[in-house]
């Protein structure tokens, strides 16, 4: 039989990975070094940075097994409120139980000005378990992540984790507005880090990431 007009393939379309989703030349499949986190990790990814060649949120997500990467920039109520508590697919069990854990959800945002001081971004961390929480980073440019976050009051509302002595950004093929900003990679790796207190597990993430730098500054060259 022969296909349709709209079956016939793309001679234009370059081929594509199906795993990472990039051109099967500039595939990144090479640089994935899965390392399984005992936080969750939920990414928010604004819908301009899906096909970004130099985001680095695709990588992240298959770099963490488990890991959740949901595209939007606003979500609805019910539809934020599931991916902020429901249970991750394939989210661990309680033994004792038999439930999956419940965990806190914190994001991962630096306090801004402007907020009342009372507010409930303030709280604490109250859980010292790190198997108990789930991190939400929301992946884009700075001015892009605080329209999601201003588009989306329940986000508004979660604790806040704010890195510590994080080490200088090796993401050299992005312009940052400021010398300590991270990619949304380095920024949930050294976050992950320092909640489960453990900078190790983490390390031969950021190397196979400064080998994925290191190949897009090539390309550009």
């Amino acid at each position: 039989m022969t296909p349709s007009p709209d079956q016939q393939p793309d001679p234009g379309r370059r081929a594509e990975c199906p795993h990472c989703l990039r051109a099967q030349s500039a595939c990144i499949c090479h640089w994935i070094v899965p390392v399984q986190s005992r936080t969750e990790v939920l990414i928010l990814q604004h819908p301009m940075e899906t096909r970004h060649a130099k985001g680095s949120a695709r990588l992240l997500h298959l770099s963490l097994p488990g890991s959740q990467l949901v595209v939007g920039e606003s979500f609805s109520e019910e539809q934020l409120h599931a991916l902020l508590y429901a249970p991750f697919p394939d989210a661990r069990t309680d033994v004792a139980s038999c439930h999956p854990c419940r965990r806190q959800t914190l994001l991962l945002y630096p306090d801004t000005a402007g907020q009342a001081s009372g507010s409930s971004h303030r709280k604490e961390v109250v859980s010292d378990n790190a198997a108990r929480l789930r991190l939400v980073v929301l992946d884009g440019t700075w001015r892009k992540s605080r329209k999601m976050l201003y588009l989306n009051p329940m986000l508004q509302e979660l604790p806040r984790l704010a890195l510590q002595a994080a080490a200088p950004s090796q993401y050299r093929i992005r312009k940052a507005h400021l010398p300590d900003q991270l990619s949304t990679l380095e920024a949930t790796c050294h976050a992950l880090a320092q909640l489960e207190q453990d900078s190790a597990r983490y390390a031969p993430v950021l190397q196979a990431f400064d080998g994925f730098v290191a190949e897009q500054l090539r390309y550009r060259d």
